[in-house]
């Protein structure tokens, strides 16, 4: 199994998008890349603590490419839009890929230098190591799933078809 940690606006939305994915076999929303010990999703809505909402991706490499999900991830966010993802504002919002291993780097260069191709603005994503890692509360985690009427900034077609597409790897 291999881990990606994808920041994509609020996590609720992102974690129950990837988790439509075949080949995605966990995820886990928390907090990354930020400056304080173990923070509290009331912590972090300041935009005092320097985190990002982000998911932890788990996926097996037999079904699903690092590079397939980095192309439904930009499919799920507004890739120049800084610290803002639907009518989410502040930096806890912000995207960003955050790695784990230097051998996902070159994939994650090659996604983001086809992205950049499609767009006339620069890419505000993040691309950086994963500093740190902090899972959010329970209520949190499979969000959607618990609260199906819940918020979320994200179309419902769009977990239709992440339902529905062939991933690659």
């Amino acid at each position: 199994m291999k881990e990606i940690y994808l920041a994509g606006g609020c996590f609720w939305g992102t974690e129950h998008y990837f988790k439509q994915i075949q080949g995605v076999v966990n995820t886990e929303v928390g907090f990354a890349n930020g400056e304080t010990e173990n923070p509290t999703y009331k912590e972090v809505y300041t935009d005092q603590t320097g985190y990002a909402e982000t998911v932890l991706i788990t996926y097996d490499e037999q079904v699903v490419g690092l590079e397939f999900l980095l192309n439904m991830f930009f499919k799920a966010i507004d890739p120049v839009s800084l610290n803002k993802q639907g009518h989410d504002e502040g930096t806890r919002y912000r995207t960003g890929v955050y790695y784990v291993t230097e051998d996902q780097l070159p994939i994650i260069n090659k996604v983001f230098a086809e992205q950049q191709a499609l767009l006339d603005q620069p890419i505000a994503v993040e691309k950086l190591p994963l500093r740190n890692f902090y899972t959010a509360e329970e209520y949190h985690q499979d969000y959607l799933d618990k609260n199906p009427d819940g918020y979320c900034h994200l179309p419902t077609a769009l977990f239709e078809y992440a339902r529905k597409v062939s991933p690659t790897i």
